[in-house]
């Protein structure tokens, strides 16, 4: 008999596994940059006398806005309002001594809540505050380090729409030097940053008639009540003296503001 050969079968298939692997390799990077991300964008964290900040007292009322923090003084006349935007991965918390003793010289202070803590990525935060407050009729823009970078930004952009600058260890990100505005800055010796914020390039892009505040023995972080600022040298001064220089250079521009209004 003869056999008849049945069809071929054919050898199995191999799976191709190459784009399991890729898959799975997208899928860690993925999770490794988040992490990363997730650990960049950290605040740094706050001293006890941040949180202990954020209460109404005798003479000044806070409230929590949801989109800023306010401080505003309970007696007195309207007088020229203060918006202030934080340093980068800075909590506005680290700003609510300062903020104190600012409202309770008489004039209303509210702390810009950034997204991510990055000021970069909401420039124009004092408008929503501003239109809020309707009744403060001046307004002076303040910020720590790269908040103080985008006030610069803002007030560039919205020229008229404010009065004063205070710039606190910060430089200006923009040119403001022919602008009718009231400003300062203030920065500590010991700052990595001072030579760029005394520079005569941040000098030149400001009014004429600014006012430069070197606090001796200062550094970066004492410009708030935060901890853990990176490549920070220690300062030689307490970081109540620091506050009291800057809180003292900012009210200078708000009287000045006051005065003129």
């Amino acid at each position: 008999m003869i056999e008849i050969p049945g069809p071929a079968i054919p050898p199995p298939r191999r799976r191709r596994r190459w784009p399991w692997i890729v898959l799975g390799t997208l899928v860690v990077t993925l999770v490794v940059l988040v992490a990363a991300a997730a650990w960049w964008l950290q605040p740094q964290p706050l001293l006890p006398e941040a949180t202990a900040a954020l209460a109404s007292t005798e003479s000044v009322e806070f409230r929590d806005e949801g989109g800023w923090l306010s401080f505003v003084p309970r007696a007195g006349e309207p007088r020229p309002g203060l918006v202030f935007y934080p340093g980068g991965k800075v909590e506005p918390a680290a700003y609510a001594p300062a903020a104190q003793a600012i409202a309770a010289a008489g004039y209303p202070v509210f702390i810009a809540r950034m997204p991510l803590n990055l000021a970069v990525l909401a420039p124009d935060a004092a408008d929503a505050i501003m239109r809020a407050n309707p009744g403060i009729e001046r307004w002076v823009l303040a910020g720590h380090s790269l908040g103080g970078a985008m006030a610069t930004s803002y007030i560039a952009g919205h020229p008229g729409a404010v009065d004063g600058l205070a710039l606190w260890a910060s430089y200006p990100n923009a040119d403001l030097s022919t602008l009718p505005l009231e400003a300062a800055s203030a920065w500590g010796s010991l700052d990595s940053g001072a030579v760029r914020m005394s520079g005569p390039e941040a000098r030149a892009e400001l009014p004429p008639a600014a006012t430069f505040v070197e606090i001796e023995g200062g550094n970066h972080e004492q410009m708030g009540w935060y901890t853990g600022q990176p490549d920070d040298p220690p300062a030689t001064i307490s970081r109540e003296a620091q506050q009291a220089a800057v809180v003292e250079a900012t009210l200078d521009v708000l009287r000045a503001v006051d005065a003129g209004s």
